[in-house]
């Protein structure tokens, strides 16, 4: 896939709390960001997990260690399939 770069401005003191390096503040950047996506549904996890080369099932751990939960119904739509499921 195509990379397009980005220039982002940070106060340092914000730069200083992400990381101790250029590259690390990047890379943890960018991984926030295809956090955010997933979250949103904007991004699927196979391909949230491509872009940070990652196996999808490894990704979809990792986001849910970043409180991302994989299965994502609304009270309503669970109640629905409990109900489905007792019959």
């Amino acid at each position: 896939m195509p990379l397009r770069k980005l220039e982002l401005s940070f106060p340092s003191e914000v730069l200083d709390m992400l990381t101790s390096t250029c590259q690390q503040s990047a890379d943890v950047i960018r991984e926030a960001a295809i956090l955010e996506l997933y979250r949103e549904g904007k991004l699927s996890s196979g391909k949230a997990a491509e872009v940070l080369g990652m196996e999808r099932f490894e990704f979809i751990r990792y986001a849910g260690m970043k409180g991302i939960p994989y299965i994502r119904l609304t009270s309503e739509e669970l109640e629905e399939e409990a109900c489905l499921l007792k019959g």
